[in-house]
């Protein structure tokens, strides 16, 4: 196995880079204009290009180009009334510069890779900022609650809009344990996972779910009518109105998204916009999750773009409303 130096790399944008990226336009002013001005940023956006998560987890490869389409759309959106993006700043990416076909190696590979994003957190996002890590597989969801937790000193709680509750055995870390390896060390306290869908969770890990004392709704009985989504929506956000709360919406929950796991029943992403301005209300947001976008072609980039940039500006809208910042 290489060193991790080998394995992954960190990226850092300049000013010059992020403005090469802007469609500049006589009489509009674009968001990525004052996302490289010189300003206090509260939000820290950073990128993560990899499959490696997605693939130990016996998955499809893709999620390491979900990042890319959205640097290119988020900059170039309209800076106005609503979000000037003078607190925001896109601080650069995290790539995977190796993947094995064995898979032991894979999980391995995922081990090292928690280690390097924790590193890179701690190194540019400060105590009073808020990460947003876009792109990658959902097994990064561990050094964010990792991060988060060291910090607090103590175990957070954590939201995922999500089909899958990602909480499978501690088998070797891959995407599909983020949340099981977090809870079995401490970092994640509570978990509320919403919409798991009825054929892709094992009935050993809902149970392990309820064991250790968590919250999941199930997508089919909001179709059915028997439970409504935005009222747990909302109930998720009282019960962690005053506690620190990591926010999760892995982008498979969005039916037809060009993701990991793409599905043809699910949210549509408006359902996924009203998730995050309501869950993201709470009064100490730990950090913003977007994981398993994985386009593939130019049409699919444009999806995977927009999508991400309504959903970012979403959660940073909502935030900004309650600090009174722009």
């Amino acid at each position: 196995m290489k060193s991790r130096e080998e394995n992954f790399l960190y990226t850092p944008y300049s000013s010059e880079d992020l403005l090469n990226r802007v469609n500049l336009r006589e009489g509009e002013k674009r968001l990525g204009e004052n996302i490289v001005s010189e300003e206090k940023k509260r939000f820290v956006i950073i990128g993560v290009e990899e499959s490696v998560g997605p693939v130990a987890n016996l998955g499809n490869p893709g999620a390491e180009g979900g990042f890319e389409p959205f640097v290119s759309t988020f900059l170039n959106i309209q800076a106005n009334r609503f979000l000037l993006g003078k607190g925001v700043t896109i601080a650069g990416r995290i790539s995977a510069l190796n993947r094995f076909s064995d898979l032991k190696k894979n999980r391995v590979l995922v081990e090292e890779l928690d280690d390097f994003v924790l590193d890179v957190l701690n190194k540019y996002v400060a105590a009073d900022q808020i990460p947003i890590l876009i792109g990658g597989g959902h097994n990064n969801a561990f050094p964010l609650m990792k991060f988060a937790a060291q910090r607090l000193k103590k175990g957070i709680n954590v939201v995922n809009l999500d089909p899958h509750a990602d909480y499978r055995k501690q088998e070797g870390r891959h995407s599909g344990n983020a949340f099981s390896y977090a809870f079995q060390q401490g970092f994640l306290e509570k978990y509320h996972v919403i919409g798991l869908h009825e054929n892709y969770n094992s009935e050993e890990m809902l149970t392990r779910l309820e064991k250790d004392g968590h919250y999941f709704t199930i997508f089919e009985d909001y179709l059915a009518g028997q439970a409504n989504i935005n009222e747990d929506f909302v109930n998720v956000c009282k019960d962690n109105m005053k506690t620190p709360l990591g926010v999760e919406l892995d982008m498979d929950s969005i039916i037809d998204m060009p993701s990991s796991a793409r599905t043809p029943s699910g949210m549509t992403l408006e359902r996924a916009r009203i998730y995050l301005k309501t869950v993201s209300n709470v009064e100490n947001v730990a950090y913003l999750h977007l994981p398993e976008a994985a386009p593939s072609t130019t049409q699919e980039n444009v999806v995977v773009g927009k999508s991400l940039s309504y959903l970012v500006s979403d959660f940073i809208k909502t935030v900004n409303k309650r600090e009174f910042i722009k």
